[in-house]
């Protein structure tokens, strides 16, 4: 190197001297070019140099290198590290096998390691015994646990090496008795170990090495199979023609292949007697998975070495875990043995044993599971005579779950089990038409569809079968065939169900084609679409135009007397192309559509109907097409007819100064109708019906013969009427519904100020003096029923109000004061109007909570008098609906800190309002108010505390703090609890975690930096600050933002979260009403994924998680039976892994 660099300097000196003594330009560029040729050539050589002696380097690093440290780095190819691991073994057995037990020790993560003395003179449960005392384990982390991309590539880096090394050793090293014998032995060792490092990483290499040697005893078998052909082929010949040599040889070959074969399937035999059969069990559910997984692998790649009872049966009861993800790689396990139509066959026993299981398994908790769960049902239908109708029944109606996936793979199994089956009959039948096989297809849905018997989920059932049958769906002309034309002689004709349901089910596959994401409820929502996926959407909606711009009068004109089909017809044009009707020179059609829209007008009063004319009007009426103009003359012909028409009625029943008749108001009633229904959604300000409007309730108010369908079909009649202070109850009730309504909504909102405070006054009015409003009085239990759901929709109308902010959030309080004692049929949603509300306003929130109590406090009062006992009923509801709304705050004390300490504020404030009954010197009428008060305690933060408590001294006398009489000891309890020093104020959190710190394994480690803790008196936010918010006075309620409609109108109730009884305060506190549940039987169940779980106890921002899973421990009783057991004898009863998890549904009360 350095003469090298000598001989460059050297030269370029002599060329420059030279370039100095030269006149010439072109000896000039010579040089020039010649010393920068000679500096590349030194550049290039040098990066050369420097290279090989990095190479070297860092070929040296790797050499100083554990095995471990190689494979975790990976940077290295596996082939070539397990090749210089061979050579070495060759070399020096001892030290490579040495080598090789270090590297599983440190997979492990133990940071000892295996001396050479240890190797040679300890046995290996001696070794694992010392290194399971090196082993750290004050830290749980190990390889395998650890997140991170490293962490995870050396997974499959491990599990590489085990391959690759049997591979390379498969025909000779494996079989010398000596590596394998010790590999297995450290393996079965550790995997018995009580470290969970130890037991996990060498389960999942002995499992890797199990199916590793299946592969070589798969070759072995494949050898020997050819070899023993081969051999009587040789001997078959004749005396003449046999080769007595080749015959020796073949022998010879035959008989080393045979007992390789023996002695690997001794060493599987040791593997799986030793680990597999203690570790499918074992209490760490990745260590069952991995047990799992594998054997699948030696069933699906030796099927006739192990697809067989012996095996099967482990996976079997295994799909009896109480974790998820076992139970899932149980089924995908299985999936690729049912995939294969030859190893089903085989499966027959097992299918026979645990189909049962399998389809109860479609309703498991875990969605995941349950999706594999159907798929793998699925797989079974090749053999048509497995499952019966029950079972495909239990599975037919999961097309309709709220979770996508599930509902697809049901679809999948749906289409597979009704619609693949093709006859020689449908080989001859036409492309297109009635008589079409696609048209047959249509028939079965629309017949599924119907006695499914959930004809309000048309959009789900498209949904479910759209990624296995959407070509049959997108068929139009099928279906407008099967509606229009006539029957065949011989065919049968829809019946007007079937007719009704065809045309819903054309709808859902329109509106999915068009809109290209899952219907609402199911799915993330709307996505961004691909370029492919945009174009196709652009062409299938031009097809759909096409088709239906002159189908669509038609059908109109068929169905034009029927409401329902007619509702739906009219939705299709929403999703046209409307510049179709221009350039495919359609205008006829879309005349003819017009009219029969028009006529569907004059003969309809559904509501329905004549909104869905309307939104079909606004669809058409879009000033971006050509067709504005001719649409629009229509529609204002129409509105003008039907005002007109109205202005005459109204003219003539005012004019007569008599009760109209039924049939006059009906005229009235229809004619407002469908002006209403096209006053939602288009502008009819230029026809000035305000005053129209004022002349007929003026009038019908006043003579008390207006019937309350008029009030609540007319578009103004909500704000005028709160004018007349005569206003009925009933009117009221209707005014509650219709001002609900995100219409109704903007026409409030534009409204003048004195007539939202006469509408606030008069809701408010209904609301509090309607309490036989929460009862529902009816003889039959159907009619009980009618009667709660309008109740609750009337509840949920009028909290949307409170929501919306058209009524005051104080409103609230007489409805959130019945959480506890109508919160069977209501508590749904009352209580998510008080998520809403904490939401809009956290501190007017907890003032409404705290005035709800305060309403209920002084109710008792006027029953009970004001020497009540503490210990009655009535207070002790009002104690415990207090205990409820503070856990309704959840969890973060800092969210939550001001609205917490105003409400105190406020229960104070109220404690002292009013003096003592018994004169001076006797406690306030009111102080009890402060044992209901106390249960907010907890809720605040150490420094707030001392602030609450100085607020409240400002109240007491200093006699008051002398008294120690039972009438004070409230007041003394709540000063108990607002001390400082007090360890109340974390007992939300504490007593949440309890129960589960209390299991775990104490281990003292440092406190984490970045670890939250709640603030202290020397948080950022002083006491100081606290008390400027306490001591404001509240001037109005923040104006919050307008929000999305709540869905607070279910009728389905919540179930009570199970929790442990030790959880003290957090647990869910009995009633004294409450009654046992029974567990439900699993094969009555029906299971219902729009559920909501019912917890009362939880923070309102924590998903609930619901158990649903359907298996039942009865099913464990006879699988022994008619088992082969050659492997080993399996005692049930100490396997717990296969306990079962029963789904109830527990009443809170």
């Amino acid at each position: 190197m350095a003469n090298l660099e000598l001989f460059l300097k050297s030269h370029c000196k002599l060329q420059w001297e030279f370039l100095n003594h030269s006149s010439s330009h072109a000896a000039l560029e010579a040089c020039l070019i010649k010393i920068f040729l000679l500096f590349a050539v030194y550049k290039l050589k040098g990066s050369e140099v420097r290279g090989r002696v990095n190479g070297h380097h860092q070929e040296n690093d790797m050499e100083n290198l554990s095995l471990f440290e190689i494979v975790k780095l990976g940077k290295s190819a596996t082939q070539s590290v397990v090749d210089d691991w061979i050579e070495s073994y060759k070399t020096d057995r001892d030290s490579a096998l040495l080598e090789l037990i270090n590297f599983f020790i440190h997979c492990s993560g133990c940071k000892g390691a295996v001396s050479s003395e240890m190797f040679r003179h300890m046995q290996n449960s001696e070794i694992i015994r010392k290194m399971t005392e090196e082993f750290d384990e004050d830290s749980g982390d190990y390889p395998l646990a650890m997140a991170g991309p490293v962490w995870k590539k050396f997974k499959l880096s491990l599990c590489e090496f085990i391959a690759v090394l049997v591979r390379q050793c498969q025909y000779s090293i494996i079989y010398d008795e000596y590596m394998m014998d010790m590999v297995i032995s450290l393996l079965t060792g550790l995997s018995d170990s009580q470290v969970r490092a130890f037991r996990h990483t060498s389960t999942l290499a002995a499992m890797k090495l199990m199916t590793a040697l299946v592969n070589v005893a798969l070759n072995l078998s494949i050898n020997l199979d050819n070899t023993q052909r081969q051999y009587e082929t040789e001997r078959n010949k004749s005396i003449g023609k046999r080769a007595n040599e080749r015959l020796e040889l073949l022998l010879q070959k035959r008989k080393e292949l045979q007992e390789n074969q023996d002695e690997i399937e001794n060493m599987m035999n040791a593997i799986f007697k030793g680990v597999f059969i203690h570790r499918y069990r074992d209490v760490i559910a990745e260590i069952r998975v991995v047990c799992i997984e594998e054997i699948g692998m030696w069933m699906k790649m030796y099927s006739e070495a192990f697809l067989n009872d012996s095996y099967l049966k482990y996976v079997g009861w295994t799909m009896y875990d109480k974790q998820g993800e076992v139970r899932l790689k149980c089924l995908t396990a299985l999936q690729g043995l049912y995939y294969s139509r030859e190893l089903n066959a085989r499966l027959e026993l097992f299918t026979s044993r645990f189909k049962d299981r399998i389809v109860s398994m479609t309703l498991d908790k875990e969605y995941d599971v349950a999706v594999q769960a159907i798929k793998l049902l699925t797989l079974v239908l090749h053999n048509d005579e497995v499952l019966t109708a029950e079972d495909c029944e239990s599975v037919y109606h999961l097309v309709y779950s709220a979770h996508r996936p599930v509902a697809v793979a049901a679809g999948e199994f749906l289409y597979k089990k009704l619609f693949s089956h093709h006859g020689p009959e449908d080989e001859g039948r036409p492309r297109r038409g009635r008589q079409c096989l696609n048209a047959n297809l249509i028939r079965t849905t629309v017949l599924f569809f119907l006695e499914s018997e959930l004809h309000e989920h048309g959009a789900y059932l498209v949904d479910s079968l759209w990624d296995c049958a959407s070509e049959l769906l997108k068929d139009w002309e099928s279906m407008i065939s099967l509606l229009l034309d006539e029957p065949y002689p011989g065919e049968e004709a829809l019946t007007d169900a079937q007719e009704a349901a065809l045309i819903e089910i054309m709808l859902c596959a329109v509106r999915q084609t068009c809109e290209c994401h899952p219907p609402i409820g199911r799915g993330p929502g709307k996505r961004v679409l691909t370029a492919k996926e945009k174009k196709t959407q652009l062409d299938d909606r031009t097809k759909i135009t096409e088709t239906f711009a002159v189908a669509l009068p038609l059908l109109l004109a068929k169905y034009s007397v029927d409401p329902d089909k007619v509702t739906n017809l009219l939705q299709f044009p929403q999703y046209f192309d409307l510049e179709i009707y221009t350039t495919g020179r359609l205008e006829k059609h879309l005349d003819a559509l017009l009219r029969q829209v028009r006529d569907v007008v004059e003969k309809h009063t559904d509501t329905d109907v004549l909104e869905a004319c309307s939104m079909t009007f606004h669809a058409l009426c879009n000033e971006e097409f050509t067709i504005y103009n001719r649409v629009d003359i229509v529609r204002s012909q129409m509105i003008d007819e039907q005002i007109d028409k109205f202005h005459r009625l109204l003219e003539d029943v005012l004019q007569e100064g008599e009760e109209p008749d039924e049939d006059d108001a009906y005229q009235v009633l229809s004619t407002l109708k469908r002006i209403t229904a096209f006053h939602n959604a288009h502008d009819l300000t230029k026809w000035d019906l305000f005053t129209s409007n004022y002349k007929l309730l003026n009038s019908g108010l006043q003579n008390g013969d207006m019937p309350e369908q008029v009030l609540t079909t007319d578009p103004g009649a909500q704000l005028i009427l709160v004018h007349w202070p005569g206003c009925m109850p009933y009117t009221c009730s209707s005014a509650v519904k219709c001002c609900s309504e995100p219409t109704r909504l903007a026409a409030i909102d534009g409204a003048d100020g004195d007539t939202v405070v006469k509408l606030q006054h008069r809701l408010r009015h209904f609301q509090i003096h309607s309490i036989h409003f929460w009862l529902c009085f009816a003889d039959d239990e159907a009619g009980k029923i009618e009667a709660l759901h309008r109740r609750r929709n009337l509840l949920a109308a009028f909290c949307k109000l409170i929501i919306y902010n058209v009524v005051e959030m104080k409103t609230g309080a007489d409805i959130f004061k019945q959480y506890m004692r109508y919160y069977n049929d209501y508590g749904d949603i009352i209580k998510e109007t008080m998520s809403k509300a904490r939401q809009i306003d956290k501190i007017q929130c907890a003032k409404t909570l705290i005035l709800s109590l305060q309403q209920l406090f002084n109710e008792m009062l006027n029953d009970l008098g004001c020497n009540f006992d503490r210990s009655a009923s009535a207070f002790f509801g009002i104690k415990e609906l207090a205990r409820r709304f503070s856990l309704t705050f959840g969890l973060d004390q800092i969210k939550t800190r001001e609205a917490i300490a105003m409400l105190h504020k406020d229960g104070i404030e109220f404690a002292f309002k009013e003096p003592s009954p018994q004169g001076e010197g006797g406690p306030p009428l009111n102080l009890a108010f402060l044992d209901i008060l106390s249960e907010f305690s907890s809720k605040l933060l150490r420094q707030d505390k001392k602030t609450v408590h100085l607020y409240l001294e400002r109240f007491m006398t200093f006699q008051m703090a002398l008294q120690r009489d039972d009438c004070w000891l409230l007041l003394i309890s709540y000063r108990n609890s607002l001390q400082a020093g007090a360890d109340d104020d974390t007992l939300s959190v504490i007593s949440g975690m309890s129960s589960r710190s209390s299991a775990r394994i104490r281990r003292s480690k440092p406190p984490a930096a970045n670890k939250r803790k709640l603030p202290e008196e020397d948080s950022s936010c002083s006491s100081s600050d606290v008390s400027m918010w306490v001591n404001r006075e509240q001037s109005g309620p923040h104006t919050p933002v307008m929000m999305s409609s709540p869905h607070i109108v279910s009728t389905v109730m919540r179930d009570a979260k199970k929790l442990r009884p030790e959880q003290g305060y957090m647990g869910v506190y009995s009633m004294s009403n409450e009654t046992p549940h029974t567990p439900l039987q699993p094969q009555h169940q029906h299971m219902d994924y729009n559920r909501r779980g019912s917890g009362l106890m939880e923070d309102d921002e924590e998903p609930i998680v619901e158990d649903v899973m359907m298996s039942s421990e009865e099913r464990l009783d006879d699988l022994n039976e008619g088992m082969d057991f050659d492997t080993m004898d399996i005692d049930l009863v100490g396997i717990r892994i296969q306990e079962s998890i029963i789904s109830t549904s527990e009443n809170p009360f």
